[in-house]
């Protein structure tokens, strides 16, 4: 038995890893602020991680109630890198501003993903020592 390959898990490790793809997207963007003609990138990480869901097939739903949504899988996955189309003066699609206020957020949500990391390593922890 592994430890570590549980849903929580590998759904956390997914979202790091797309929330390193979005930083190093965002970064590329504000790096080619000024660069004439660049067009900036945006990663759809939701549907990466929805891609990756659907392909690891061992998440299994079970509606308790007629209300609740259904789990349906879409065999059409956009790609994870799109490029932006508005452009500036100079040919350019980066709005620096976008791009900080995006920087943030990943930033955020990078942070919460570890801290739900960090939790889900305290309760094992806390199991190995038997409670205490």
């Amino acid at each position: 038995m592994d430890l570590f390959s549980g849903t929580t898990m590998r759904v956390l490790e997914k979202s790091l890893n797309g929330s390193q793809l979005r930083h190093r997207a965002i970064s590329e963007n504000i790096a080619n602020v000024d660069t004439p003609n660049y067009k900036a990138k945006k990663v759809s990480f939701q549907d990466v991680l929805k891609k990756e869901l659907d392909s690891s097939s061992t998440l299994n739903a079970y509606r308790t109630h007629s209300n609740h949504l259904e789990f349906k899988s879409s065999s059409s996955h956009p790609s994870i890198i799109q490029e932006q189309t508005s452009y500036t003066h100079n040919g350019a699609s980066v709005d620096i501003d976008q791009e900080m206020a995006e920087l943030a957020k990943n930033q955020i949500y990078y942070n919460s993903l570890i801290d739900r990391m960090n939790g889900s390593f305290s309760n094992l922890k806390m199991v190995i020592r038997g409670g205490s």
